[in-house]
């Protein structure tokens, strides 16, 4: 019902930037909350930032929050990651979440998802 395809991974240096885009399809994307969430080797999928509907608010953890923003274009049917001052344990794949009508942080709590784009990031 809804399709999300990330793009914009690959290597970054430390303190770098990179910017990652999700195209949503299949359903009206005003509709839905918007997250990332990210998953390094050996670990569990973690809450990076989540978005509104209409893209009024954002939240973050707080690993990334002064870092990382967020954002969505729904005229286009995408939502952003901006990711400045990068670290080595940002290295993960991200990924592109959606879920009706609120926002949540648990991987659970979302209904679709993107294939994922690794994100590496080196000292």
């Amino acid at each position: 019902q809804v399709q999300l395809v990330e793009s914009g991974g690959g290597l970054g240096q430390a303190g770098g930037s990179l910017r990652l885009s999700c195209v949503a399809s299949g359903r009206t994307f005003s509709n839905y909350a918007m997250a990332w969430f990210r998953q390094a080797q050996g670990k569990e999928r973690e809450f990076v930032a989540a978005i509104t509907r209409s893209g009024g608010s954002a939240d973050y953890a707080d690993s990334v929050k002064g870092r990382f923003t967020i954002s969505r274009d729904n005229a286009k049917n995408t939502v952003y990651l901006q990711m400045s001052s990068l670290k080595p344990e940002d290295t993960a794949v991200y990924f592109c979440a959606a879920r009706f009508n609120f926002r949540s942080y648990n991987t659970r709590d979302y209904n679709y998802w993107g294939q994922g784009t690794q994100v590496t990031v080196s000292s």
